[in-house]
């Protein structure tokens, strides 16, 4: 078995990622994954992309042909062999992906914020290709859209690739989880109250190398360009939250959320 984790990550003093993460919103955890294990799961992520490992049920995603992030297209799934899907997600479906989930940092963090039974509501990866991608515009990951009887607040980003300041990293609004939801429906922050806030000019961007981890609340407004890095720039974001959370959607049956640990 690989060993994803690196040696005494797992014993990590987390009280002050912990209390960024309140503060702030977000946190780093600096680097945690092993080489083995960044090999790993980027082959396991071209394999994905390239049709040579299938799971029924994985989502997939394209960048939108006009790179606006208003067409991005739904319903598509796979559209065949491909490095440059945006997105994949339900990855908890495959045993690598689900290793580097359930281990044991992440699970000392997940019960320190959460307590309690843990689930997950997604884990995704975010691909942005050698030159590229979609920007993502300023968003907060909760509110009715996301169709939970509560919304999540703890979500652990993995960058599987260096992620520089012209890589597409994430960028925040330091603090904004403070303030709650923009609108209940969640999702895109309006325009309007953007620049009400002037987060364009207050955003700090979190550059992370290959292997580093960050913290970030759901609430957190955040953003990201494209990637004009020249290298891909991949990572692995996995959303925690109480087992006790239940979907609301009636049009369908409802969702189920996997248990970890």
């Amino acid at each position: 078995m690989i060993e994803l984790l690196l040696p005494g990550a797992r014993d990590l003093d987390l009280a002050g990622p912990l209390a960024d993460y309140a503060a702030r919103g977000h946190a780093r955890l600096g680097r945690v994954m092993t080489d083995a294990g960044l090999a790993a799961l980027r082959a396991r992520s071209d394999d994905l992309m390239l049709g040579r490992v299938t799971y029924p049920g994985l989502f997939f995603q394209h960048d939108a042909a006009s790179g606006r992030y208003e067409d991005l297209p739904y319903g598509k799934g796979y559209q065949g062999p491909s490095t440059s899907y945006r997105k994949l997600e339900k990855l908890e479906k495959d045993p690598l992906f689900l290793a580097w989930i359930e281990n044991a940092l992440f699970e000392r963090i997940a019960r320190a914020i959460i307590g309690g039974e843990v689930s997950i509501y997604r884990a995704v990866l975010f691909n942005k290709a050698a030159s590229g991608g979609t920007p993502l515009p300023w968003h907060q990951d909760g509110g009715s859209y996301w169709g939970l009887d509560r919304d999540p607040e703890l979500q652990i980003w993995t960058a599987l690739d260096d992620a520089p300041a012209d890589g597409g990293c994430v960028e925040v609004l330091e603090g904004s989880h403070i303030d709650g939801l923009a609108t209940p429906l969640g999702g895109v922050v309006p325009s309007d109250r953007v620049r009400a806030a002037d987060a364009d000019a207050r955003k700090i961007a979190l550059p992370a190398r290959a292997g580093e981890a960050l913290l970030i609340h759901n609430y957190l407004w955040h953003c990201s360009a494209v990637n004009r890095s020249g290298q891909p720039r991949r990572a692995f974001t996995v959303c925690y939250m109480s087992r006790a959370t239940r979907c609301l959607r009636k049009k369908k049956a409802p969702r189920t959320f996997t248990p970890v640990f």
